[in-house]
């Protein structure tokens, strides 16, 4: 792949907040890759810039781009990224840190400048099989927490109420996840949405679960809930604003178990604070079985993490944000290391999107179970739309 221009520049997210595209230019063509921006990021995601900022990422990057003009990096399959990744590391440790959203727009458009020049899909170039494994997706369709603003002062703490649907093809999933939030909306009587395109509402935790619960009822799918209990625990305690009350660690923990089984979730997501890996075993240990407890704050998509809720057995699932660690060879190790041990995967938007779709390719290629891409708004439909045109591709070329 020999390279003919690099340029990067500043765009807005689709919360209107600054985030990184780059543009590379080759012999096959100009091909652009952008980062998400996360609201509510765990304490131990990596920095998604430069300790400077944004514009000094910028500059660091324009500075990086004229070192790579007229270079040549043969990038036949996923690890061959190395070579660039190598030659990035070699320049932050004279220059300093882009920052995991820089790198993982560079690394972004470069795997898909490679698979342009291999004649082939994205997700297929990142596949090792080839073989593809249409992921599920999950609907975010009511918001609360960081991602909401109040509504008559109120709002739920919890920060997405999901629907998770079971459907033979990914089109139909994403359909009836449509019907299901619009009959949301009837039962809300809702005129707002959140950053995520999710309803908001002044309901309670429980008064949105009842509703979902409804949903769930009339459309035959499972519910979740991604709770983010770091966003409001505080010295020890989980402060709750919308009934103000304070839970400590059993009494959250107790709360969170009456709650899957009262609602019967399927999905639990971050039902403790980021470090409390003896609090998400307790909750494994006593509702678990047949049961996602999904770990994102607690893990990072940061392979030691990882590994420690695993072996702890803190979790059976987890989400993976790949600019939460910025790197694709990194996200690989998660992924190699939850297939060894059967652990689910969500790969996961964020909250500050753009219309970059190559987070849909990495869910096929890498062979997720689940996607968590939102339901309402353009640069969510973009990355919904992509696992159905692959899946229709696919479908195709088998039949």
């Amino acid at each position: 792949m020999f390279i003919k221009e690099v340029k990067s520049k500043i765009i807005k997210n689709s919360r209107g907040e600054r985030t990184i595209e780059i543009i590379l230019k080759t012999y096959e063509g100009k091909f652009i890759a952008s980062a998400p921006s996360g609201k509510s990021r765990g304490k131990n995601e990596v920095e998604p810039y430069n300790p400077k900022g944004i514009e000094h990422s910028l500059r660091l990057l324009n500075f990086l781009s004229k070192k790579l003009r007229y270079k040549n990096f043969i990038i036949k399959k996923l690890d061959d990224l190395k070579k660039l990744v190598e030659f990035v590391k070699r320049f932050e440790l004279r220059f300093g840190q882009i920052g995991g959203n820089g790198n993982y727009a560079l690394e972004t458009v470069f795997l898909k400048a490679a698979a342009k020049e291999k004649k082939k899909e994205l997700w297929r170039l990142i596949s090792e099989t080839g073989k593809i494994k249409v992921p599920v997706p999950i609907g975010n369709f009511i918001g609360g927490g960081m991602h909401s603003v109040k509504l008559n002062k109120k709002k739920p703490d919890f920060q997405e109420f999901l629907l998770i649907p079971k459907e033979k093809t990914f089109s139909r999933a994403v359909t009836l996840n449509l019907r299901a939030y619009e009959y949301a909306q009837k039962l809300l009587r809702a005129r707002k949405r959140n950053d995520e395109g999710a309803w908001i509402t002044d309901k309670t935790n429980e008064e949105v679960l009842g509703i979902l619960k409804e949903v769930s009822k009339k459309y035959k799918i499972r519910i979740g809930v991604d709770f983010a209990s770091s966003t409001f625990y505080e010295k020890g305690y989980y402060k709750y604003k919308n009934k103000e009350l304070i839970r400590d660690k059993i009494e959250q923990s107790d709360y969170i178990e009456r709650l899957v089984k009262k609602y019967s979730l399927f999905y639990i997501e971050d039902p403790m604070q980021e470090e409390d890996f003896s609090g998400f075993k307790e909750i494994m240990n006593v509702v678990g079985k047949n049961r996602l407890i999904v770990g994102d704050d607690l893990t990072t998509t940061n392979l030691r993490l990882v590994r420690r809720a695993v072996e702890s057995n803190a979790v059976n699932s987890i989400v993976i944000k790949p600019n939460q660690i910025g790197s694709i060879l990194e996200v690989k190790k998660v992924v190699e290391f939850c297939k060894q041990h059967k652990i689910k995967m969500i790969f996961s938007h964020r909250s500050g999107e753009t219309m970059d779709d190559a987070i849909a390719d990495y869910c096929v290629g890498f062979g997720g179970d689940f996607i968590k891409t939102g339901i309402y708004g353009k640069e969510r439909l973009i990355k919904l739309k992509r696992v159905v045109d692959i899946e229709k591709k696919v479908i195709k070329q088998d039949g």
